[in-house]
């Protein structure tokens, strides 16, 4: 997430929270925090958040960084409440190669984006949580997953993220839930680009 605030605040619109010197992150790992816009009395916030919900602890506690099954019991409730879901202001992801590369035996990250000019900024479908006690204060958030597109697909057969487009940030963030969760559909391929 490398874009600066005057370049969300063009694409998002206005929001509180205005962080003039919001750090340009080259790659953003679970339990990093990010960027996030949610809604608060009817208008954006700015917050940084955790990423991953903490795990349930039958799992090893591990971050839950991506939501898969939207009708786990575990994500209903964030998806459900209006007030619980919230854009992830992004530039570019990345997806790890399935089989190593031959010469090296490691993995290759392959980072993908929208077309244009630069590293056009763009929002995932998040959704978020507040922290307790023992998270000191801090927020989690998470995103969506869906079927991947061709392009992602070559790479990531799973899932992609759940990439909006900018008409669609109104229904994500106040609809209900199955107007939301409609969202959770693979972004066009045509409309992207894989980096080296």
């Amino acid at each position: 997430m490398t874009a600066s605030v005057d370049e969300m605040k063009a694409l998002f619109g206005a929001f509180e929270g205005d962080r003039s010197n919001l750090p340009a992150q080259a790659e953003i790992y679970p339990k990093y925090e990010a960027p996030v816009l949610r809604r608060e009395d009817g208008g954006l916030v700015l917050d940084r958040m955790s990423w991953g919900f903490p795990g349930p602890k039958a799992a090893g506690g591990r971050p839950v960084t991506n939501v898969r099954n939207l009708s786990s019991p575990f994500w209903r409730s964030a998806l459900a409440n209006p007030e619980r879901r919230c854009l992830v202001p992004v530039t570019r992801f990345s997806e790890w190669s399935q089989k190593p590369d031959p010469e090296t035996g490691r993995k290759v990250k392959h980072w993908f984006g929208l077309e244009g000019d630069g590293d056009p900024l763009f929002a995932f479908a998040g959704i978020w949580r507040p922290g307790d006690e023992a998270s000191e204060g801090a927020s989690y958030m998470a995103f969506l997953t869906c079927e991947p597109n061709a392009l992602v697909g070559a790479v990531h057969p799973k899932a992609m993220p759940v990439m909006l487009h900018s008409e669609d940030y109104d229904q994500w963030l106040g609809g209900e839930t199955e107007e939301a969760t409609a969202l959770a559909v693979p972004y066009p391929a045509e409309k992207m680009t894989q980096f080296a």
